[in-house]
């Protein structure tokens, strides 16, 4: 799952911010200090960092600084400073992006899913993704191949992506949502039904050859998708 820190002494915001993130998918968490924000980074693994400037101990500015010295992954500043000088210093110091207070919680979604996504792509350009075997199941990232009991199985391109998302993050339930925005893309006009085929599909192709054994993929019925292990 993708994980979030945000880095702000105004619990109230902090809450409402972690709320909204949390709808979308993402696990969320919260220093309330620019000292405790750094040892957070340190000493646990996150996707991205929402972090306010005016903060108690080390600064904003500061930890962006700080962070950047080690990480690559996004920074976004949320802060009340809206002077041209903060942002072209913020920017300066290693931030993806800037937002200043009050903001639309709907606006700070959708940059930090842009963001997601950018890093992801530039990332993707480094990593060589990693082959999945799940029980009798194996996913080639590299020649985007699929086998089931060491027999292909041909997916479409849509088909591909969605199972090795799902795979990629077993035990976890995606709404179709959030589905829609990860593998078809935010400027996907479509509905969650256009989901329900393609996982119909899969069940077709993966699960109904897979008798007698634990289904892969899963409904929860009101939520969404979950991938089993």
């Amino acid at each position: 799952m993708t994980k979030i820190l945000i880095v702000e002494d105004e619990i109230t915001i902090a809450e409402l911010e972690k709320d909204y993130l949390e709808i979308e998918g993402f696990e969320v968490d919260i220093a309330a200090t620019g000292i405790k924000g750094l040892e957070m980074v340190h000493n646990h693994v996150y996707n991205l960092v929402i972090l306010d400037i005016m903060l108690p101990g080390i600064n904003g500015f500061e930890l962006c600084k700080k962070i950047r010295e080690t990480h690559k992954i996004p920074l976004l500043i949320v802060s009340s400073r809206k002077e041209d000088i903060d942002k072209i210093r913020g920017l300066g110091l290693g931030a993806d992006d800037y937002i200043t207070k009050p903001f639309s919680p709907s606006e700070l979604v959708a940059r930090v899913k842009a963001h997601l996504a950018i890093y992801s792509r530039l990332m993707g350009e480094e990593v060589v993704t990693k082959e999945l075997r799940i029980r009798n199941l194996m996913i080639q990232p590299g020649s985007r191949r699929v086998y089931l009991n060491e027999k292909e199985i041909v997916l479409t391109s849509t088909e591909y992506d969605l199972l090795y998302f799902l795979a990629s993050h077993p035990e976890q339930v995606f709404t179709k949502e959030i589905l829609l925005d990860r593998i078809w893309g935010s400027d996907y006009y479509g509905d969650g039904s256009t989901v329900t085929v393609h996982i119909g599909k899969l069940r077709e192709k993966i699960d109904k050859l897979n008798k007698g054994n634990v289904p892969f993929l899963d409904t929860v019925w009101g939520v969404g998708y979950r991938f089993n292990l």
